[in-house]
Order: C-alpha cells, then structure tokens, then sequence
C-alpha cells in the first residue's frame, strides 16, 4: 500500500464501500468518513501532505434543498484532486457556481457515455469507438437529478443522450466529476478510471 492516502466523504451511497475497495484494488490506503466533517478536522488530516486526493460519494438527496448535505468548501481550497460520483458530482457543480435541477424520471441502469475533451481522466479509456470516432464507455447510471449548467473554469467530460452532462472537468485544479457510477461492475471501465484518478 502506497503511504499516500484517499479520503472518501460520503454522503450514504449504498455502494460508498465498493468506491474504497475500488481504491485498495489499486494498493493505495483509503478511509471513508461521513460526508459533514468539520473544516478544521479536514485541516487537520491534510496537514501531514500525504492526501492524495478527495472523492465525493452519491446520495439519495437533492442538492438544490436545503436540508442536504454539501461538501465542507474546504474540499475544494486544499489543492488536491477531487472526484465527484453522482450525488458527489452534483453538489461539486451546485457549490462551485453551476446549475443542477430535477430530472423529470430516475435514469436507472446501462447507458452508453461519450468521452469528450481529452480529460486527463478518460483520455484512452474507452469500450468502443463509434463510426465517427467518438469514444464511448458502457456504464451504470442511477440518478434524479442532473447538471444542467457547468461552473465557471469546468468543460464538458462525458454526456449521453438523456443526460448531456454526464461527466466533468476543471484540469486546472484537479476537479473531476461523473454522474456515472465508475465503482460498480456494471461500468466496465470503472476500475481503470478509479485507478488513473487515484495513481495519477
């Protein structure tokens, strides 16, 4: 195991345990710890440099009401990486300047996503490549809500037909997000996501 180390916050996603089996697959030490930790215990396990990076599980909520729970702003002032899942990607966008809104049905299940942009994440990682070129990854999608506006500095990552933002980027800082479930087996090229975000 790698002495750095990934913190997942989560917000209780049934399958928060499968993201951090995910990371240990790919021999780097994790630790998930409830999504409303304060800042200064943030800090605190910051402070001794070996924080490799910050994934924001999935949820149930809805980002937009205001008895849910948000991410602590430090996340994303550290200057670490930081990988948004689903929920995770949603209260990203919602905190940092985007839009989310209600999606009118549950997307649940199989859904083919483009890769757009090059992102240092997805670049070359694909399950098939359409006529025109576009690479495209088969994935798991279980989700309300959705990002309809991207914040400021963040391109678009991934998008399928019912959710043309499914996936996101600010390369600048490090911030990454999926609406997508890349820990679960049904997406088949989640574990090498998981692995480039967390190795790389």
């Amino acid at each position: 195991m790698s002495h750095q180390k990934i913190l997942i916050l989560d917000f209780g996603s049934q399958v928060t345990q499968l993201i951090a089996r995910r990371v240990r697959e790919a021999h780097v030490f994790c630790e998930v710890f409830p999504c409303d930790v304060s800042e200064e215990w943030l800090r605190a396990y910051a402070r001794d440099g070996q924080l490799k990076g910050i994934i924001l599980s999935g949820s149930h909520a809805s980002v937009y009401e205001e008895s849910t729970d948000k991410a602590p702003q430090l996340v994303f002032e550290l200057g670490v990486p930081v990988l948004g899942i689903c929920y995770g990607m949603q209260t990203m966008a919602h905190q940092l300047g985007g839009v989310v809104t209600s999606g009118h049905q549950r997307e649940f299940g199989h859904a083919d996503v483009r890769a757009h942009g090059h992102t240092a994440l997805l670049n070359g990682i694909q399950d098939y490549t359409t006529p025109m070129g576009h690479g495209m990854l088969q994935v798991w999608m279980s989700h309300g809500d959705k990002v309809t506006e991207l914040p400021p500095g963040f391109k678009l990552m991934a998008s399928t037909d019912s959710c043309p933002i499914a996936g996101m980027a600010n390369e600048e800082k490090r911030f990454y997000a999926l609406q997508f479930h890349p820990e679960v087996t049904h997406t088949k090229r989640g574990a090498a996501i998981l692995e480039r975000f967390v190795l790389e």
